[in-house]
């Protein structure tokens, strides 16, 4: 099955420490956990955070999320009960670039 994701994360978060140099440019590695099947109250349906090192302990700070917008299995894509709040919505303005 094939689904849609839309990503959102806060750039102003990201650990450029975690940055690295590939032949095409540079990058950041980052992991997401998806649930196609079920959202939060704002109709999220996962999280992206950097890549953690296998090493690595703790937590690392949640970037942003992810949101099912399509799927191929001609299932509807659910929208969570509580509706969203104007003060919920970030127009962006605080990018830094």
């Amino acid at each position: 099955m094939k689904v849609g994701i839309e990503i959102q994360i806060d750039v102003t978060k990201l650990d450029k420490a975690r940055f690295y140099k590939g032949a095409k440019g540079t990058y950041c590695t980052m992991t997401t956990f998806v649930d196609i099947d079920v959202k939060d109250k704002f109709d999220n349906n996962g999280f992206i955070t950097q890549k953690k090192e296998k090493d690595e302990q703790g937590q690392l700070p949640i970037l942003g999320n992810a949101k099912v917008f399509w799927r191929d299995d001609n299932a509807p894509v659910q929208k969570s009960e509580q509706p969203k709040q104007a003060d919920d919505f970030d127009d962006g303005s605080g990018i830094p670039f």
